[in-house]
């Protein structure tokens, strides 16, 4: 019998390493989402964004695609460079993504 997509992922993710793995780069993808299209409203290049932020663009590059684990501080200088206050939180698990 082939198994379904939803049935492979959920055997995939059923030991802890796989859903810790999969919980960081899920958070890696949405934060560099985020920036993203954050930067894009702004109308602003990768490159701009570095200098305002004091990054090079190839690490603006790799943020924004999920290649990296940001720290606090490379969020507050992204955010300052984008405009908009730092904010960090928790949700409960029922309205987390």
């Amino acid at each position: 019998m082939k198994q379904s997509w939803s049935d492979l992922r959920a055997e995939a993710l059923s030991s802890p390493e796989a859903r810790e793995s999969y919980d960081a780069t899920r958070i890696r993808f949405e934060l560099g989402s985020a920036v993203r299209e954050r930067r894009e409203a702004l109308g602003m290049t990768q490159a701009q964004l570095a200098q305002a932020a004091g990054l090079r663009q190839p690490a603006v590059a790799r943020f924004e695609a999920g290649g990296t684990m940001p720290t606090l501080p490379l969020l507050e200088r992204l955010a300052e460079a984008l405009g908009p206050r730092l904010q960090v939180g928790f949700e409960t698990l029922d309205r987390a993504g």
